[in-house]
């Protein structure tokens, strides 16, 4: 009975310890996967052994006690957290680490400042495909490339193991990605000093300023803090082609502040409004129709520009280059550099403006050419083109000619006369018409030789007889020649009797006598009949010899006629 109690008794106190027991297990031995406080009892080989309590000690690489690029800080006595992976290994050691504890640590803190859109101060430490790694104390996050700086860096070596500020851009604690951005931290500071400065400019404002960097379209000029652009067009009042011509990176230049965007804190600048505008005094250098010597800067399709003076161009336009050369490019008449004199035609301040004249500085060619050469001058030339409407003749300071059709043969028509000739003959003409006006001078081919009509009716008129011969027998009339020059009889002036108006009664070669009807000098025909002579002729016999009255016959009186004749 003694000894049955006493063994419920042990048994009780057993119970009660393993109780006990299992609650201060429960109690104080950590969770493994928790960070917990240890201390550092010893240093060796490379390793700290620390003890995390609970009859408990595990090792740790120092070098996870090491930001990235320095030595190791740690000493024996050090309270460190650690992160428990097992309470115990095969050597009865606990499994730590401060690697993992400083993560899960750095993860909370970085989470937090994400939420609250708070820079985290972090080191880069590598450099991996696109961009760097970085410590943010415990958690390694990724550094795009294009986020390292506001322009892009060409040597990343100064940053490196440099503890500085970044901005979060995107995290993800399953994944264990953070990507982070130092450009964002770089703005940041850039936009509140810009708007620092740019508070203390204004509009007008003449300031000094390092060139920066040069562009094909202009230059920025650094104005201690921001940067303002310089465009090209603003440099100089004269023209410009690239910015390099007058700066230089480094140069330290004079600007002037044109315009602040306040919101987009962007800055235009110039350096030529600095400077007199040439073109307050261009109406007084150069007035209309004065003549100056320039130098030609551009060629367009439309013309060419040519320098007056610095900051002063106009432009010649294509019509206005050359009295001849007609559809040309400007490139064939001028070349860029070549020093030219022009004319002043016109000026338009307002728009800035000079409309300027090549050819009226030599002389109008046509002009020229009317002055030696007056009517019915002689002159040679290449047929230059062939046109239905007659020949184009090369002549003197490249200057044409033009033949017309009717003016190419006496004999011939202008269609038939025109097949005579071939580009490139060289052919004589007479001058006869030169209309400086219009550009144009006519020429006549034809009139190198007499006109065998005005010879051939020279002291024949209107109402002449003439002796005609015959040519050809025909059904409507007769052809007849005089001097050379065919006419036709038509059957109904063949004779005054009406039976007698019979072609077949005259013979090729048959000398006629014809009365004139008409001369027609321009379509060079004459108008006989053989009609109109014996009815001039019956008139004229009448009155010299009798008339109607007397009682006399027409028989009579033509008898008579006939025989005062003989």
């Amino acid at each position: 009975m003694k000894e049955n109690r006493r063994h419920m008794a042990q048994n009780a106190s057993m119970e009660e310890f393993e109780a006990l027991l299992n609650e201060s297990l429960e109690i104080d031995t950590p969770n493994e996967g928790s960070v917990v406080k240890g201390k550092v009892i010893a240093i060796e080989a490379g390793q700290a052994i620390i003890d995390v309590g609970y009859k408990m000690e595990g090792r740790v690489e120092l070098k996870e006690f090491a930001n990235p690029g320095e030595a190791p800080d740690i000493a024996v006595g050090d309270e460190v957290e650690v992160f428990l992976d097992r309470v115990e290994n095969a050597r009865g050691e606990a499994v730590i680490s401060r690697d993992k504890a400083r993560r899960e640590e750095a993860w909370d803190r970085l989470e937090k400042a994400y939420a609250d859109d708070q820079r985290v101060e972090g080191a880069i430490f590598g450099r991996v495909k696109g961009g760097f790694t970085v410590d943010l104390g415990g958690a390694v996050a990724f550094l795009p490339g294009s986020q390292v700086d506001v322009r892009p860096v060409r040597d990343a070596g100064p940053l490196m193991g440099l503890k500085q500020p970044f901005q979060i851009l995107k995290m993800d604690r399953r994944r264990g990605n953070i990507v982070v951005s130092r450009r964002a931290i770089l703005e940041e500071s850039r936009a509140e000093q810009r708007a620092e400065v740019i508070g203390k400019l204004s509009e007008g404002d003449a300031v000094d300023g390092v060139v920066k960097n040069i562009t094909e379209y202009g230059a920025f000029v650094d104005l201690g803090g921001v940067d303002g652009l310089l465009h090209v067009t603003d440099m100089a009042w004269r023209r410009v082609n690239h910015p390099s011509e007058i700066l230089s990176i480094g140069e330290t230049v004079k600007v002037q502040v044109i315009k602040i965007n306040k919101e987009t804190h962007r800055i235009s600048l110039g350096m030529k409004q600095l400077q007199d505008d040439p073109w307050d005094s261009v109406e007084a250098k150069f007035p209309i129709e004065s003549v100056h010597t320039g130098r030609v800067t551009n060629i367009t399709d439309y013309g060419a520009f040519v320098e007056l003076e610095p900051g002063v161009e106009g432009l010649v336009h294509v019509s206005e280059m050359s009295w001849t050369k007609k559809n040309v490019h400007p490139g064939k008449i001028v070349s860029t550099s070549q020093e030219v004199e022009v004319m002043v035609l016109e000026i338009d301040t307002a728009k800035r403006r000079v409309s300027l004249g090549l050819k009226q500085t030599m002389r109008n060619p046509w002009e020229v050419f009317e002055e030696s050469h007056p009517m019915g001058t002689e002159v040679e030339g290449e047929v230059k083109n062939i046109t239905e409407f007659g020949l184009f003749i090369g002549l003197d300071n490249d200057i044409d000619g033009m033949v017309h059709l009717s003016d190419l043969s006496w004999d011939q028509r202008g269609e038939e006369a025109i097949q005579n000739y071939r580009k490139g003959d060289m052919v004589k003409a007479v001058v006869t018409e030169v209309d400086t006006d219009k550009e144009r001078i006519s020429l006549s081919i034809k009139a190198l030789e007499g006109d065998p009509f005005a010879e051939a009716m020279d002291g024949v008129k209107r109402g002449s007889i003439i002796t005609v011969e015959v040519t050809a027998i025909e059904d409507g009339g007769i052809e007849v020649e005089y001097d050379g020059l065919k006419s036709f009889i038509r059957r109904s002036d063949l004779s005054r009797d009406r039976a007698e108006q019979r072609p077949e009664r005259f013979q090729v070669g048959d000398k006629v006598d014809v009365r004139v009807t008409n001369v027609d000098a321009k379509t060079r025909r004459l108008g006989l009949s053989i009609k109109a002579r014996e009815i001039a002729e019956e008139k004229e016999a009448v009155q010299q010899y009798g008339s109607s009255d007397s009682g006399a016959s027409l028989g009579d009186i033509l008898g008579a006629a006939l025989k005062g004749d003989e």
